[in-house]
């Protein structure tokens, strides 16, 4: 790219695909506003500075980042509690992506098979949908069922598994963070990647095979219980 600006400039592109995998937070909401404020209380509250763990936080399972900062607070039954409590006491501080609603009403509506796939836990997911009133998939892939996260390809994976999609399948996962974005890589899908979270130079060097603003540039074009087609506008000139 140069010295020169970003250019979101790319004809339009049509792709077809048997099931679409999302990614929660950056992709589909922005709760950092929330997470911001979340953290800093709990920081407080184990002694550990918010911004360390702020640092290390985004794309990452709070169980992975307490396993390094607070151990003895690395567990399911308190990671759960605490997750759960975002969205009650800070459901105010939340916002969606541009499109995102736009794009889960269709493909809901059409019956395209999807699911969310997300570093955060299953209090923390239902409960930023139900503040929002998304759409929820039938679903859902969180933090406590897989033993490793992003990067790890294991919840992209069993993603897959859910839709009952096989590696003959192509899949596109739509994701904001570069781990998550080499998970789906790794994963064997194809990865459509949203600069909300992060700089362009990181999503592009995490390899996403598209890279848009955020999921206005997406568009349904046809879909049902066997796939869909996407239109892809102004995607990222590399």
């Amino acid at each position: 790219m140069g010295s020169n600006s970003p250019s979101f400039s790319l004809p339009s592109q049509r792709a077809t695909f048997a099931g679409l995998l999302f990614d929660m937070d950056g992709t589909i909401i922005d709760s950092t506003d929330a997470v911001v404020k979340h953290w800093h209380t709990i920081g407080n509250e184990l002694g550990v500075d918010p911004n360390v763990i702020l640092e290390t936080s985004h794309g990452r399972r709070s169980i992975d980042v307490l396993k390094l900062l607070s151990p003895e607070k690395a567990n399911w039954e308190y990671i759960k509690h605490m997750e759960g409590l975002l969205p009650l006491h800070y459901g105010a501080d939340v916002v969606e992506i541009p499109g995102a609603r736009a794009l889960l009403d269709s493909i809901t509506k059409s019956n395209v098979p999807w699911a969310i796939v997300t570093s955060g836990t299953s209090p923390l997911v239902t409960g930023w949908l139900k503040v929002l009133q998304l759409p929820k998939p039938e679903h859902l892939v969180v933090a406590e069922d897989v033993d490793n996260g992003k990067p790890d390809p294991s919840c992209y994976l069993m993603g897959k598994d859910k839709l009952s999609l096989s590696a003959s399948h192509e899949v596109l996962v739509l994701e904001d963070s570069p781990a998550g974005i080499k998970a789906g890589k790794a994963a064997g899908c194809k990865v459509l990647g949203v600069v909300t979270s992060h700089t362009v130079e990181q999503v592009v060097a995490a390899g996403a095979d598209w890279i848009v603003k955020d999921l206005q540039s997406i568009r349904m074009v046809k879909g049902d219980g066997g796939g869909v087609e996407l239109e892809i506008l102004d995607a990222l000139d590399v």
